[in-house]
């Protein structure tokens, strides 16, 4: 064979490799990143043409697949989609997934691991793929008693079983319809979408758990009233409640709220300033404390914690290292105290079940196509922030502050609710959050709630947690006592 010959047979040789690693490649290596493309059309057909499994509320499904003549098979079908939208999030071919929707999406589908056998009886038996349906531990009566309640004010809601940490109930508003971006019109979805994203109010945003995160205002005399208890302090020991508390190292003074006055003789009780929501007793107390004695005890409430339960919770935040006259603020919940509406309710759930916090959880359990349970959620304890006897006392408190204080709007007829009211200043020249988190019954709680509303909502004149977060909570704790009656 001639040179030309011999140097031509390795020039086509080496393209016969180079194809060769190509396509290995192409078909091994890169085979999870082509099918996860976006743009790869065929993977859209084949992830939306599987039946995707239902997310059910009280047995009854609230998100099902329906059979469509089109490409995708399948069309994702939203009940009551406002309601729940905070939840379960949508599922998009233009926006991908979000809300239980995503973070359960591999159960969905039917991709998970847990489902191998059931997949792999689907193949033998020749029958079409199902994906798991995932059960959630909301009660539909309660999320409509809360999303009622709250109405068109921007805000949130979330109710808690104590007992277990399993979410009742978990309302933002403004919502939207997840039908609105799961349709295959991609032209449409996109409108609807750039529609949703114009809109200031922003209904895309969690408010419970993943929006923008809030001073909690007097709700947070809550961890201080705990952190006295823990110090030895008791519902009657006296407080120091001035008409106006000078500030540490400047020449600014806190007043009470509408400048009234605590007591006449400057001394109050713990339990007689909580149940009136003093300033001055309260800022003054938690310098005497310290912040790091305050700062410990929020985070045994969960203050700065990485939650999941699934859906990602934004942390709640804390001042760092702060003088004593931001100590004085923050002890109030004002200054760089900061808390998502999950944040307070858990405050409210610690202190309902003994001082045991236990962790916040939204999927119930899930089943196979064939019904057979291949997940379920066990109660799980995140801490112990409180003694049974200092929690217990702090109920007491609590109650007092819902029976005589500034919490009477959430009294509930025939039984015993404990409570406390917040009131935040905004610092924007906006109208205060305002605030009411507790739980019911006292005695044997079975529920425990917290309630934002922003700038006071749309109630005219004063707002006040008392107003206005109050009667929300009321109806958000009637609807979930009556569930619990229901069982």
């Amino acid at each position: 064979m001639n040179e030309p010959i011999r140097r031509l047979s390795v020039v086509i040789l080496a393209l016969f490799l180079t194809l060769m690693i190509a396509a290995s490649y192409i078909q091994v290596a890169a085979a999870g990143s082509l099918n996860a493309d976006a743009r790869n059309v065929r993977t859209l057909y084949r992830e939306y043409g599987t039946f995707r499994g239902p997310i059910v509320v009280d047995g009854e499904s609230i998100v099902w697949s329906k059979p469509v003549d089109d490409p995708f098979n399948y069309q994702r079908t939203y009940a009551d989609g406002p309601l729940y939208a905070g939840v379960t999030g949508y599922y998009s071919i233009v926006f991908g997934r979000t809300g239980i929707e995503q973070t359960e999406n591999d159960l969905l589908s039917g991709t998970a691991d847990k489902l191998f056998w059931t997949r792999l009886s689907t193949l033998v038996s020749g029958e079409t793929q199902r994906g798991a349906s995932v059960e959630l531990t909301l009660r539909s009566q309660v999320q409509k008693a809360a999303a009622d309640a709250l109405g068109d004010s921007a805000g949130a809601v979330v109710a808690l079983d104590p007992r277990s940490g399993a979410v009742l109930a978990m309302v933002t508003s403004p919502t939207y319809d997840p039908a609105s971006l799961a349709g295959h019109d991609s032209s449409q979805v996109n409108a609807n979408y750039q529609d949703l994203l114009a809109q200031t109010n922003g209904p895309l945003v969690n408010r419970a758990i993943a929006g923008d995160t809030y001073a909690p205002g007097s709700t947070f005399k809550l961890i201080v009233s705990a952190a006295a208890l823990e110090a030895g302090y008791s519902a009657d020991s006296e407080l120091y409640a001035p008409d106006q508390l000078e500030l540490p190292d400047s020449t600014k003074t806190l007043s009470n709220y509408g400048g009234e006055s605590c007591s006449a003789n400057e001394r109050q009780t713990l339990a007689d300033s909580l149940a009136m929501s003093c300033n001055t007793s309260f800022a003054n107390l938690g310098m005497k404390l310290g912040w790091g004695v305050i700062e410990r005890k929020a985070e045994e409430f969960g203050w700065g914690s990485q939650l999941s339960i699934p859906l990602a919770v934004t942390p709640s935040r804390l001042p760092v290292n702060p003088d004593d006259a931001q100590t004085a603020m923050a002890s109030i919940g004002q200054y760089d105290d900061r808390a998502t509406p999950l944040q307070m309710a858990m405050v409210a759930a610690g202190i309902a079940n003994d001082g045991e916090l236990m962790t916040p959880y939204l999927v119930d359990n899930v089943r196979d196509a064939n019904l057979r349970v291949v997940e379920q959620s066990e109660p799980k304890t995140m801490s112990h922030p409180m003694t049974r006897a200092d929690a217990n006392e702090l109920t007491d408190m609590m109650v007092g502050v819902v029976e005589d204080g500034t919490g009477t709007l959430a009294q509930i007829p025939g039984v015993k609710v404990a409570g406390k009211t917040g009131t935040a200043e905004t610092g924007t020249g906006e109208r205060p959050h305002t605030w009411f988190v507790g739980f019911a019954p006292a005695d044997n709680p079975v529920v425990a709630v917290a309630v934002l509303v922003e700038n006071g909502g749309s109630t005219e004149g004063e707002a006040t947690g008392g107003k206005v977060a109050a009667p929300i909570a009321r109806a958000v704790m009637e609807a979930a006592i009556a569930a619990e009656g229901g069982k």
